[in-house]
């Protein structure tokens, strides 16, 4: 008989080395290119062009899914640690970081195609590759995997919509205009941190602003119109692994709750196994990122 655990996690003896990095005066565009500087690169189709993956470690692979106009970056601060465990491969979802557009129609569905088509180029079904993501990824990756059955051991989903619950009032995002300076351009992309994805806003560090700017500063594909669907409750069920769920306590997107959405999860996959990171807003990974590491390592060791 199939069981849920439900457990917050608790802190470890695990290391940020990013805010290491980051408090040493390291400017964050040097930081982001000594994560990468080891990473090694394959492309997969994607559209009119290429979908792009980037691979660090050895041992069993770990795949990452980043969130809506986001890239590989949503992950840097667990890429160091978990490459020292496992095979991690990171991808740019199709039309964000350096991924080309899907084919038509640009929906979550023809993004998911290419992410499936690209896992079974590049990752064996023996290997059995666990399967980890954020947000808007978490909506592409249900559909990509509901295509390739069991070609990954297990999916583990952290802050996503699309479950058919309220999303709460809805927020005028502030956005860049022509004719600011850098300073208030900055500014912009900090607001749109405290309003979205942390809890406490003294964690939003010029790491953060930065890789926010860029990310949006590439985005395409726009991805927030499809919060609002229930896709992820309907395609879920379709997914024939186990599935876990990892989410930030204060996520502010997690409306009514984030228990309400463990409910959702459970209609479809009841052996839910969820883990949840106290004091942290939607972008879990970043703002505690010592615990949400914790937290995935232990839902990764499950069998």
């Amino acid at each position: 008989m199939s069981t849920t655990a439900s457990t917050s996690a608790t802190t470890s003896p695990l290391d940020d080395p990013i805010a290491t990095l980051a408090r040493s005066g390291k400017p964050p565009a040097d930081i982001v290119a000594a994560v990468a500087a080891d990473a090694e690169i394959s492309t997969t189709p994607c559209g009119d062009g290429q979908l792009v993956w980037r691979r660090w470690g050895r041992g069993r692979p770990v795949v990452l899914a980043h969130g809506g106009s986001g890239s590989w970056t949503h992950w840097i601060k667990q890429i160091p640690v978990l490459k020292q465990h496992y095979e991690v491969w990171a991808i740019d979802l199709p039309g964000l970081g350096d991924s080309a557009m899907p084919h038509s129609p640009h929906t979550p569905e023809s993004c998911g195609a290419a992410v499936a088509e690209g896992l079974k180029l590049l990752i064996p079904r023996e290997r059995r590759a666990h399967y980890v993501a954020f947000s808007f990824g978490a909506h592409v990756s249900t559909h990509a995997l509901a295509r390739v059955g069991d070609w990954v051991s297990d999916f583990t989903i952290t802050g996503c919509a699309a479950l058919g619950l309220p999303q709460g009032p809805g927020i005028e995002f502030p956005k860049e205009r022509s004719g600011m300076s850098e300073e208030e351009r900055m500014g912009v992309h900090r607001q749109l941190l405290e309003i979205l994805m942390f809890k406490e806003n003294d964690r939003i560090d010029p790491l953060a602003v930065y890789l926010q700017s860029e990310n949006i500063r590439r985005a395409r594909f726009r991805s927030r119109p499809f919060a609002r669907t229930d896709e992820i409750a309907v395609k879920l069920p379709e997914v024939v692994v186990p599935v876990r769920a990892i989410w930030g306590a204060e996520d502010q997107t997690a409306w009514p709750s984030v228990e309400a959405r463990y409910d959702v999860l459970r209609r479809g996959h009841p052996e839910l196994v969820t883990r949840t990171v106290p004091d942290a807003g939607h972008w879990v990974m970043y703002e505690q990122p010592t615990a949400y590491t914790a937290a995935l390592l232990e839902v990764l060791a499950l069998e």
